[in-house]
């Protein structure tokens, strides 16, 4: 786990091989870019909503990028994106959803709760790096955040 005092990026994932792969990727793309590693719902959205161990931390002010899995423990992927939809200051936080689940359902409902973007994890290794490059390059380089 990265210092939460500055934290660009928020990874949720439970399973520690996806985590530590996404994390790998995160270092190798972006070696300025600071995040955290979350392994279940609830501690994501003490995070999110600085609730906990993260009051008074002003988290919101840096974060730029949620990568959110779908199936977690306690409260799921979709749970938390619509909490952090119905908040009126983590609206328009962006969040990635990136989970192995191609169901139909999972897609209509994460782009219905009003997700950025909902990305099928590669099973390549490559690619999978590639993939989570990519989205951490976009989301924390080249697009504006809100303001």
């Amino acid at each position: 786990m990265e210092q939460a005092d500055r934290v660009e990026i928020l990874l949720v994932e439970d399973n520690p091989d996806d985590a530590e792969l996404t994390i790998h990727a995160l270092k190798q793309g972006n070696s300025n870019v600071n995040f955290l590693h979350i392994n279940d719902g609830v501690e994501a959205l003490n995070f999110v909503f600085e609730k906990k161990s993260y009051e008074n931390k002003r988290i919101q002010k840096d974060l730029r990028l949620v990568l959110l899995d779908l199936k977690l423990p306690k409260i799921d992927g979709l749970e938390i994106l619509k909490k952090i939809r119905e908040n009126d200051s983590t609206k328009s936080l962006p969040v990635v959803i990136l989970t192995s689940s191609r169901e139909k359902k999972d897609i209509i409902t994460a782009y219905g709760l009003g997700v950025n973007s909902y990305v099928v994890k590669p099973v390549e290794f490559e690619f999978y790096v590639h993939v989570v490059k990519t989205i951490t390059l976009y989301w924390n380089t080249i697009n504006e955040k809100p303001v």
